[in-house]
């Protein structure tokens, strides 16, 4: 007999996999601050069906290693968020059990489309499982990062709010495809938003309301008029200037662009798969040295 959460080395435990798909903040508004200092957002969440892979073992203790074409810098101790998650699940859930995992890492890190959070939310997911526990609410999960709850909704479009607590499901957002361009330079998000705080006022206006239709022009229309308020600071000063080239680059193919989360990825969007191919070939062509992939972005249907 298997008892929940407390797993015996003897039992027969099906290994577990899970997808932690690229999160893209196709429009990111500050809205204000709180008095503890934590910013407060609206954003439009959308996930692609590129991503990282993580598997984990049934194990007597927690261990973690790492693979993949962007494993390098990736540590595999306690500060790697799929750890903290996945302790974080064990302790809310009396676990005694281990698991050993392994990340197969395919997102660049520091690219603001929530790499690590989306590897976290991942291995709640499947530890939930292989432990045979209730995952982490979205309110258990926030203390481990502002887009841990959104990732875990993966894979429906949200409407984030607040300090990422508040999530709405989003309507009328069609299927449509993206093209992802990371230059290769890793943005830390505190000091975006640091700089972002010394430049330029917090209180600025909320999206506007989403038409809850999936027609695509529609959509279009709204996406043009809204705003990532971190792309401005992400390409002042030293911290990524090269994003300003990354968006004419894809200016020169997309209706839309605009940077992911507080970069350093930018997105262009695009309504058919053959239109973002062959915007990724060209700018993979004048740019090899970028990561640029073409990307499949689930709607609300």
């Amino acid at each position: 007999m298997i008892v929940p959460g407390n797993l015996g080395t003897s039992d027969a435990v099906t290994p577990q996999k899970g997808f932690a798909p690229a999160k893209i903040n196709l429009a990111l508004h500050l809205t204000g601050l709180r008095e503890d200092g934590y910013h407060l957002l609206d954003s439009l969440v959308v996930f692609a069906d590129i991503g990282d892979t993580l598997h984990a073992t049934e194990a007597d203790n927690l261990t973690l290693s790492v693979s993949g074409p962007f494993a390098d810098g990736v540590p595999a101790d306690g500060s790697n968020l799929v750890l903290k998650a996945a302790s974080r699940l064990r302790e809310l859930r009396g676990v005694t059990a281990g698991a050993a995992l392994h990340l197969e890492k395919h997102l660049p890190h520091g690219g603001g489309i929530g790499g690590g959070s989306s590897d976290a939310a991942a291995a709640i997911r499947i530890l939930a499982k292989l432990w045979q526990v209730a995952p982490l609410s979205a309110q258990e999960a926030l203390p481990l990062g502002a887009d841990v709850p959104v990732c875990l909704t993966a894979p429906h479009p949200m409407l984030m709010r607040g300090i990422g607590d508040d999530l709405e499901r989003a309507q009328g957002v069609p299927d449509g495809w993206l093209v992802l361009v990371n230059p290769g330079v890793s943005v830390p998000t505190q000091d975006v938003f640091r700089l972002h705080d010394q430049l330029y006022p917090v209180d600025n206006p909320v999206m506007d309301r989403l038409v809850e239709n999936t027609d695509v022009d529609a959509f279009e229309t709204w996406l043009m008029g809204q705003r990532n308020d971190m792309t401005k600071v992400a390409r002042e000063g030293q911290i990524a200037p090269i994003i300003g080239e990354v968006l004419e680059a894809l200016q020169s193919h997309s209706a839309v662009s605009e940077m992911s989360g507080s970069g350093s990825t930018c997105w262009g969007w695009f309504r058919t798969k053959d239109q973002a191919r062959v915007a990724a070939q060209e700018i993979r062509k004048g740019h090899p040295n970028w990561w640029v992939h073409a990307t499949r972005m689930t709607g609300s249907s």
